[in-house]
Order: C-alpha cells, then sequence, then structure tokens
C-alpha cells in the first residue's frame, strides 16, 4: 500500500508541477468565459446589427394588411411595375426586392424574394411567417370575423410543468433547464474521461519508450505501477476541476462587481416596474413579474437538487475515468508508441462514444425509457447516461445499482487490464495482435 501511495504521490506532483497543468488551469476559466462572451456578443450583434431595406410590389387585391417592419428590416411599398424595381434594385435603392402576386387564399403561390445577395434562411423564414399570419387573418375576416375578435384569438401559452415526488408532493421543474444541464453534464463528461484516460495511456508508453519502467518494475509489482498512476491522474483531475470551480465563481463575481453597479440596477428596475405596474391590475402585475428572467431562472432551479447532481457527477467522473483509465493503460502497456494504439483504442471509444451519442439523443427525449435506463446501467455507458438522466430525476433503486455495477466493473476492468500490463510493460519492439493478448491473461506471475 505505501508503494501504491508513493507512486501516486509521483504521478500527481509531477504533473500539478508542470508549467502547462498551471498556466492551463488558470487561463481555462478566462478562456471559457471569453468563449460564451464571444458568443452571446456576436449573438446580439449578429441579431441586431443587420438591418435590411426590402421593397413590395404586392398585385394581391385579396391582402388588406400590410406587412410590419420591425428592428431588423423595413418594408416600403413601391408603385411600379415588376421589371423597374429590379432595375432599382441593382443600384442597391433598397436590399431586397418581395413580390406578393395575385393568388387565391387557399393557395398561396409565386411570391418571390430577389436581392443582390442570397437571402438568409431566417430571413427568408420571417417573410414567409408574416405573409401567413396576414393570410389567416385574412381568411377569418372574410369568414365575418372582426379584427378586433381575430387580435384576441391570439394566446401565448406558456406550461408550467411540475413533478409529484415519491411522498406525492408536487416539485416545480423545468424541462428546459433539466435538458441544458443534462446536454452539458454529458459533453463534460465525455471529453474528461477521454482526455484523462488517454494521459494514462501516454505516461505509459512514455515511461516504457525511455525505459524508465524497467527501474522502477523491480522494485513495484505492476499492479501497484498501474494503480499508482491511474489514482494519481485522476487527483490531477480533481485538482484542475475544484480549481476550475473556485476561479470562475471568483472571476464572475469580480467581474459583476466591477462592471454591474447592483445597487443602481435595483433601484431602477424596482422604480421602472412600480411607476409601470402602478396603475395595472393585478393580474397584470404578475404577468410582468413572471417575465423577469432572473425569476425564471430560480424557478427553473427550483426543483433541481443541484448539490445532488454535482456530487454525482463528480463520482461518476471518478468511476467512468477509473473504469477505461484501466483499459488505456492495458493499451499503453502492449505498445512501443502512441501511433499503434490506434487499432486497440477504437474498442474501447466505441462504448464510450455510443453512451455520449445516445445519451444526448435518446435520454434527452425519454430519460425513463428503457433505452435510457439500460444505458444507465451497463458500466460501459452509465457515466455518461446517468449524468445526463439525473436532472429529469432517477429512481433510488436504479441510482444504488448503477453505482454498484460501476464499481464492479471498475474492479473487473483492472483485473483484466492488470493482466495485460504485466506483460506488455516489458515487452519491446513486437506489435501484439488481440490473439496475443488474450494469451496473456494465461500468464502466471
Amino acid at each position: 500500500m505505501n508503494k501504491i501511495l508513493l507512486i501516486i504521490q509521483r504521478e500527481y506532483l509531477s504533473r500539478v508541477k508542470k508549467k502547462s497543468f498551471i498556466v492551463m488551469t488558470l487561463l481555462t476559466p478566462l478562456l471559457i468565459a471569453g468563449f460564451y462572451g464571444l458568443i452571446i456578443y456576436f449573438s446580439i450583434v449578429g441579431a441586431n446589427s443587420g438591418f435590411d431595406k426590402i421593397g413590395v410590389i404586392s398585385n394581391n387585391t385579396a391582402l388588406e394588411s400590410k406587412l410590419n417592419s420591425n428592428e431588423n428590416f423595413e418594408f416600403i411599398y413601391l408603385n411600379t411595375d415588376l421589371e423597374k424595381a429590379k432595375s432599382e434594385l441593382k443600384k442597391e435603392a433598397f436590399d431586397y426586392l418581395l413580390y406578393i402576386p395575385e393568388f387565391s387564399l387557399d393557395k398561396p403561390k409565386g411570391i418571390e424574394l430577389y436581392g443582390n445577395n442570397q437571402a438568409s434562411l431566417t430571413l427568408s423564414q420571417k417573410i414567409s411567417n408574416q405573409i401567413e399570419s396576414i393570410i389567416k387573418d385574412q381568411k377569418l375576416k372574410n369568414s365575418g370575423i372582426s379584427q378586433a375578435d381575430i387580435d384576441k384569438l391570439k394566446t401565448n401559452v406558456d406550461i408550467e410543468t411540475k413533478k409529484i415526488g415519491d411522498k406525492g408532493k408536487e416539485e416545480n421543474s423545468s424541462a428546459g433547464a433539466s435538458t441544458m444541464i443534462a446536454i452539458v453534464a454529458g459533453i463534460m463528461m465525455f471529453i474528461f474521461i477521454m482526455i484523462y484516460g488517454i494521459q494514462v495511456m501516454r505516461g505509459v508508453i512514455e515511461e516504457k519508450t525511455n525505459r524508465i519502467i524497467e527501474v522502477m518494475i523491480s522494485s513495484v509489482k505492476p499492479f501497484q505501477l498501474m494503480m499508482g498512476k491511474i489514482i494519481g491522474i485522476a487527483l490531477v483531475g480533481l485538482t484542475q476541476f475544484i480549481l476550475w470551480i473556485v476561479l470562475t465563481m471568483t472571476i464572475s463575481t469580480a467581474a459583476v462587481s466591477l462592471l454591474v453597479d447592483k445597487e443602481s440596477i435595483t433601484k431602477t428596475v424596482t422604480s421602472a416596474q412600480t411607476q409601470a405596474t402602478s396603475q395595472l391590475p393585478q393580474d397584470a402585475v404578475d404577468e410582468i413579474n413572471e417575465q423577469n428572467p432572473v425569476l425564471k431562472i430560480q424557478k427553473s432551479l427550483e426543483g433541481l437538487n443541484i448539490p445532488l447532481i454535482v456530487g454525482l457527477f463528480l463520482f461518476y467522473f471518478l468511476g467512468g475515468y477509473l473504469f477505461y483509465s484501466a483499459l488505456y493503460a492495458a493499451i499503453g502497456s502492449a505498445v512501443d508508441n502512441e501511433t499503434e494504439t490506434q487499432q486497440f483504442m477504437m474498442p474501447v471509444m466505441l462504448p464510450l462514444l455510443l453512451g455520449y451519442t445516445l445519451s444526448l439523443s435518446v435520454v434527452t427525449s425519454d430519460p425513463y425509457g428503457s433505452i435510457a435506463f439500460w444505458l444507465s446501467i451497463i458500466p460501459f455507458t452509465s457515466p455518461i447516461a446517468m449524468v445526463v438522466r439525473l436532472p429529469y430525476g432517477v429512481p433510488d433503486w436504479q441510482l444504488a445499482l448503477s453505482i454498484f455495477l460501476l464499481i464492479v466493473g471498475f474492479l473487473a476492468t483492472v483485473w483484466l487490464a492488470s493482466k495485460i500490463y504485466r506483460v506488455g510493460i516489458l515487452m519491446y519492439g513486437k506489435k501484439p495482435s488481440f490473439k496475443e493478448m488474450i494469451k496473456w491473461f494465461t500468464y502466471k506471475n
């Protein structure tokens, strides 16, 4: 046991003292913050910067209403023929030209959008939606319904989802928040298991290539060496996780305190809400408050047990990492360089990739189905599938069974990997086949 602890200490300290570890640990939260900041910035800029002038030639006498302009585009109705308008388009008098011919309201055809550049799918869809709305309203008018009654027909429905707990108590839930957390957790689990598992394999290959392993194997058993390396790198991963969380929270808090004057914003928002709602009935006030984005986020997270999700995420990261890193260590011991690992890595990566792909498609759409259940129980896929299911709620017996089988699976893979590791770690100059590796299981110490 003392020898394993010494190997763990060596693996841990040799990695956390590297400049690359320190630099990436410090930079990753900044890179992530910058990455999402750029996405938000360009999303806002992309949504608000483009403004198109659209000339409209409407020969349709059936449509009484006109298209409505907004902050992204302006509709300019033209009293001219189509050919002349096309020539004006080439002179860049406006960005696009929309032609609405005479057609039956039951079969709208022949609508065309011209432009010197290809119109985006978003612009085309928005125009199409407006025309569809106008045609629908016109049909209702033709049937004798007034415009006031038509406006009353337009209603937005917001379904509030709730979940009945095991004790029969109602709990708030949010499909959107659960899905978002599930997707992020699944992606992170897949990436981290791959990254740290491959680190184990590369570490074994490096020591074997440099013949350091021959010195180490003279004083420790191959199993002790493998376990020490696996656990040591696992602690490196946990250290990075903790530092990333602390640094991210610190950077976020500092950025908010420096860039946002919360007291003035709170006073302004409170004053504006009070002024806006002072003359409104209570139902309208409640509706305005429900649209508050902060309150929406808080409400969506009410039914989620965040500490439990985070704790189980860390457990499944460790369990999944230990499960797969033992296999990666076996691969590293069986080859002399990283190029030779390709034929052995594919069988190991396929179950992980399968769990990742199905978890983000099947599990998020049906988290209580039979496929989701088996994916979250089988150790090869459970580290990803179970963390994806967690935000939706998992029965205790399924969670306990998954944890138990993951632990048993880890012990089994370590035992199998040690059989390959003890033979392959001292073999040089020969590329082993699957048949030879199977024979290694029968070798005695």
